[in-house]
């Protein structure tokens, strides 16, 4: 008997505008995948990204035309990396833990059971008086993202210490600076106590990051997918942000983890904005990662049932009543 895999396209809230350096948004669109076979289904999330060329349409497109037959492995050669692979991967782990009674980390061969992973919570693009209110409010959280990627990021960096001095700080670009700006805000970068910059110069075009200095780690994201990207990253990053809407599943995301972590590369592991039920799985790939950021379920305004918990700890494995 084959799997019967049925996609839908669903909105949760933001509790908040969201805004990066590519605009703005006031909800999370997702799309869930059910896979069922034996009377037992397991379920899957992926977020759409048009960065990448995709759409809602396009991803549901690519989930109704696979073929019959399918399962976890042969899915990886039926879709490319990216979101449907995602969600249809993530959606055969859970169908396996549910039919097996055996959890995930223990199906992938992972050491250890799962433990809380501190997340990093972010701070969207906005005004720095209004980016040092919102450091305020959060300046409780071990972590803060700040949201940058504009030639005026200066008085932005320098409010929102004012509004978090204690916070660990990272700071993601999406590909907003050019080498020039890079260069000359990077002093400032570590005056401010950042620890890190995601994805600074535009993936394709950062070859120039071998080529300056880098005084505190640069970490690829729009520049990394798959393992395929790996050759690509030699001498301009120092690290790399796993995202499973990226990589086209948890399959191909523990895979990805071990080989970056082979060739040197620290772990970043990370996210689009979406619910819970996205979120679970990469909390696997996160365990032992130095920076983890799964903050979605916190910048919505509703969630999942058996939504993951967030506390002093971090963010919690999922029960069996959501994934895994």
């Amino acid at each position: 008997m084959s799997f019967v895999i049925t996609a839908t396209a669903e909105t949760f809230r933001l509790a908040e505008v969201f805004t990066i350096s590519r605009g703005s948004r006031t909800e999370a669109q997702v799309v869930t995948v059910f896979v069922t076979r034996d009377g037992i289904t397991g379920r899957g999330e992926a977020v759409p990204y048009a960065r990448y060329g995709e759409s809602m349409e396009s991803v549901l497109a690519q989930i109704e035309a696979l073929p019959k037959g399918l399962d976890r492995l042969s899915l990886q050669a039926a879709l490319p990396a990216g979101a449907a692979r995602n969600a249809v991967d993530c959606a055969f782990w859970d169908w396996e833990a549910k039919s097996t009674g055996r959890p995930v980390w223990a199906l992938a061969g992972l050491p250890a059971k799962p433990r809380p992973e501190i997340t990093a919570y972010t701070l969207s693009l906005d005004t720095p008086d209004r980016m040092q209110a919102a450091a305020a409010r959060n300046q409780h959280r071990p972590l803060l993202k700040i949201k940058l990627g504009t030639p005026d990021d200066m008085p932005r960096l320098e409010a929102v210490r004012r509004g978090a001095p204690d916070a660990r700080i990272i700071v993601d670009a999406n590909e907003g600076w050019t080498a020039e700006t890079y260069t000359a805000l990077a002093p400032h970068l570590i005056r401010l106590g950042v620890e890190m910059v995601e994805q600074p110069l535009p993936a394709g075009a950062d070859d120039l990051l071998a080529e300056i200095a880098r005084p505190l780690p640069v970490c690829a994201d729009e520049a990394v997918h798959d393992r395929a990207s790996l050759p690509h990253l030699h001498g301009k990053y120092d690290m790399v942000n796993i995202k499973l809407d990226k990589t086209g599943g948890l399959t191909e995301a523990l895979a990805l983890n071990a080989a970056a972590r082979a060739q040197g590369y620290k772990i970043m592991v990370g996210c689009m904005v979406g619910s819970s039920l996205a979120m679970a799985p990469a909390i696997l790939v996160a365990q032992g990662a130095a920076i983890t950021d799964l903050d979605g379920p916190l910048l919505l305004a509703e969630d999942r049932y058996h939504a993951l918990t967030f506390d002093a700890d971090g963010v919690h494995p999922a029960r069996p009543e959501l994934w895994g």
